[in-house]
């Protein structure tokens, strides 16, 4: 039962993106170390996502999802991306504060109940793309911790501007 109510707002959540019309890419990548353990973001692990642009007068915007479990030991996360266009050549690179918990009270932040959580940042306002064709953004956690537990998944979402 526990199982069926995580799956529910995973589902839905997911029905509702698949629905809007701005959306171009949302994709989540699943965390674990390189011996298996589940829920862990090693430093060396370097999720990347490819994207395709079709429209060089349009704006977008690009989000990160991060997925958390309760037990994750900090109410923040670094992350770094990197992006990179059609030519192969470097487009941003940037480092990232993403507020998980309140830093006063603690409370978990993201939408999520009993002990897992999920987020979503605007990383990329209003994003303009020079070239048409795919595009790389290469995410990095930036916690000095060679084994970060307790982020479950990351992904990236763009849409077009309204």
């Amino acid at each position: 039962m526990r199982f069926l109510l995580r799956l529910t707002p995973v589902l839905f959540v997911g029905l509702l993106a698949s629905c809007n019309p701005n959306e171009i890419y949302e994709k989540n990548q699943d965390l674990k170390s390189a011996v298996g353990d589940a829920y862990v973001w090693a430093v060396q692990d370097k999720p990347t996502f490819e994207f395709e642009i079709p429209d060089t007068t349009q704006r977008y915007d690009v989000y990160f999802n991060v997925r958390n479990a309760a037990d994750y030991e900090y109410y923040n996360l670094y992350v770094r991306h990197t992006l990179t266009g059609p030519d192969g050549k470097p487009v941003s690179r940037l480092l990232h504060q993403m507020l998980l918990m309140d830093p006063q009270t603690g409370e978990p932040r993201g939408d999520g109940s009993g002990d897992i959580f999920d987020h979503r940042f605007l990383a990329l306002p209003n994003q303009k793309f020079h070239q048409t064709g795919p595009y790389k953004i290469m995410l990095e956690q930036y916690m000095r911790q060679d084994q970060l537990r307790g982020i479950m998944a990351v992904g990236v979402r763009v849409v077009k501007r309204p």
